[in-house]
């Protein structure tokens, strides 16, 4: 019976490309969407895998999804809490509706995602946890005062949950990675793109499949003693 996959944000971006990567290797795979209902239904007639709306930031809207993939699907072995947003500013300027909105997402998402799965997991004594966290958790980032939080907060709940599962069979890594060729990046002024690359000593964007067969491995069967880890996807740009 093949293991069942969530992926939070998992129909666009780099979420996209980590759907599409477990279930290339074998895994029955959910993808959850926050609002772009015409990009969710293009997304499962290209690939096939079913999309879910609903709101990370809420903790019944997740606990009630995650019971609709569960009864659809199967039992939940892998979740992959890679949903985020932004709102940048100057820390000056930032309001705090700016602040609570990344901090809900981003942050509490994580918990509001994995929480009501775990007690699944430690009962059939396996489960893969692993969170996408951003370089900028790692090194902060200018008018980012919020995301980096958020993101230095997602490495030390998987460093926690390790600790917690793994005598119960479960693994719990962050994956952080740099900057990406993803739509969003893309789409940035042309000499803002060139001074990002710049400053990438790889002298180029990572691309969504790569931070995707990060995933993969941590997903795997033989990630099993990786556990409480930050893998850095960043081209040498920071070591953290």
């Amino acid at each position: 019976m093949a293991r069942v996959a969530l992926v939070t944000g998992g129909s666009r971006g780099i979420g996209a490309s980590i759907s599409k990567a477990l279930k290339a290797e074998g895994y029955e795979v959910a993808a959850t969407y926050a609002g772009n209902d015409e990009a969710a239904a293009a997304f499962t007639a290209e690939t096939g895998i079913k999309t879910y709306k609903w709101n990370v930031a809420s903790y019944e809207d997740s606990k009630a999804g995650i019971a609709q993939v569960e009864s659809d699907i199967g039992p939940i072995d892998t979740v992959v809490a890679n949903a985020g947003i932004t709102r940048d500013a100057p820390f000056h300027k930032m309001t705090p509706e700016q602040w609570q909105q990344v901090i809900d997402t981003n942050l509490t998402g994580v918990f509001n995602t994995v929480h009501p799965i775990w007690p699944g997991m430690r009962e059939r004594k396996f489960g893969r946890v692993i969170v996408i966290s951003s370089i900028n958790g790692q090194k902060g980032q200018f008018a980012q005062v919020n995301y980096a939080a958020t993101k230095a907060g997602d490495i030390g709940i998987v460093r926690s949950l390790a600790q917690e599962g793994a005598r119960a069979g479960i693994t719990a890594n962050a994956i952080c990675p740099g900057y990406i060729a993803t739509e969003m990046v893309m789409a940035v002024p042309e000499k803002v793109r060139e001074a990002i690359i710049g400053q990438i000593p790889a002298g180029r964007l990572g691309e969504p499949e790569e931070i995707a067969r990060c995933v993969a491995f941590l997903a795997s069967e033989d990630s099993g003693f990786i556990n409480g880890s930050t893998i850095s996807a960043n081209g040498a740009q920071f070591f953290g």
